[in-house]
C-alpha cells in the first residue's frame, strides 16, 4: 500500500473524508428527527454542536473543565517521561540493575490502574494529585519500555568501532546509543502522552472535582446524550491534535533520519 496516497479517483482524500463525515451526520440527524426517541440513546448532531457552541463560547463550562485536564496531563506526562527515560538509561547502562529490578516493575505493571484509582484517591485526594498519580503510571511503564527497547537496538558494530577509533564512553553514549534510540523513544513519549490524558480523564470520570472526564460523568448521569458526545468529541479532537503536535516535533527533532 502507497502511505505517500493522497488522492482517490482523482479526489483528495482530505475532501472524501469530509464527505463522509457530512452525509454520516446528516443520516445521524435524519433518524432523530423522524425518531425522536433515538436522541435519548445517541444524542442528535445539531444538538451537539449546540452544546459545544455554548460550552465554548457562552458560559466557557467546557474551557474551564478543559484547563485542569490538559494541565493535569502535561504534568504527568512531564514527570513520567523523564522518569521512563531516566530509568531507561539506567536500564541500559547496567543490567544487573535492571535484572534486580525487572520482576518488581512487571508486577507493578500488570496491575489494572482503574483498581489503584481509589487508592490515590486516598492517598492524593479529589484534586489534581490523583489524576497526575494515575496517569504517571501508565506514562512511565509505555516510556520505561520504549527508552529501553531503543538502547537495545544500537548496532554494535558502530560502538566497536568507535572503541576502536579511541571514543570515550561518554561519547559513545551520546553520539551513538542515545541517537541510534531517539526515533524508538519518540515512539513511546508519543503513545506516553495519549495514554497520560486517557489516565487523567479516566481519574476524573472516577471521581473529581473537575476536569472534562468529571464533566462527561456528570452529563451521563443526567441523561445529557448531546454533551456526552459534545465532551466526547473534544476529547477526540484534543487527541488527535496531541497526537500530530509529537509527530511534528519528532519529524523536526529528526530530520537526520
Amino acid at each position: 500500500m502507497d502511505t505517500n496516497l493522497k488522492t482517490i479517483w482523482g479526489i483528495p482524500i482530505w475532501l472524501l473524508r469530509i464527505v463522509v463525515l457530512v452525509l454520516l451526520c446528516l443520516l445521524w440527524e435524519w433518524s432523530t428527527i423522524r425518531n425522536p426517541s433515538l436522541r435519548v440513546f445517541v444524542g442528535q448532531p445539531s444538538g451537539i454542536l449546540s452544546f459545544l457552541w455554548n460550552g465554548l463560547f457562552v458560559d466557557a463550562k467546557l474551557w474551564h473543565h478543559g484547563f485542569w485536564s490538559i494541565i493535569a496531563t502535561l504534568i504527568s506526562f512531564a514527570l513520567g517521561s523523564f522518569a521512563g527515560v531516566a530509568t531507561g538509561m539506567l536500564f541500559a547502562m547496567s543490567p544487573r540493575v535492571e535484572v534486580f529490578f525487572q520482576p518488581i516493575l512487571i508486577a507493578l505493571n500488570s496491575l489494572p490502574r482503574i483498581a489503584l484509582a481509589p487508592l490515590f484517591l486516598l492517598w492524593f485526594g479529589l484534586g489534581i494529585g490523583s489524576k497526575i498519580a494515575l496517569a504517571f503510571s501508565l506514562t512511565f511503564f509505555i516510556v520505561l519500555d520504549s527508552t529501553v527497547a531503543g538502547m537495545r537496538s544500537v548496532n554494535p558494530d558502530h560502538v566497536t568501532l568507535a572503541r576502536t577509533l579511541g571514543a570515550s564512553p561518554a561519547t559513545i553514549f551520546k553520539k551513538i546509543t542515545l541517537v541510534s534510540a531517539l526515533p524508538t523513544i519518540f515512539t513511546g513519549l508519543r503513545l506516553g502522552m495519549i495514554y497520560a490524558l486517557l489516565g487523567v480523564i479516566g481519574s476524573e470520570i472516577i471521581a473529581s472535582e473537575q476536569g472534562l472526564g468529571q464533566y462527561l460523568s456528570f452529563l451521563a448521569g443526567v441523561f445529557n446524550t448531546d454533551g456526552v458526545f459534545a465532551v466526547l468529541l473534544l476529547l477526540a479532537i484534543l487527541g488527535s491534535a496531541i497526537g500530530y503536535l509529537m509527530s511534528q516535533i519528532e519529524a523536526r527533532l529528526l530530520r537526520w533520519k
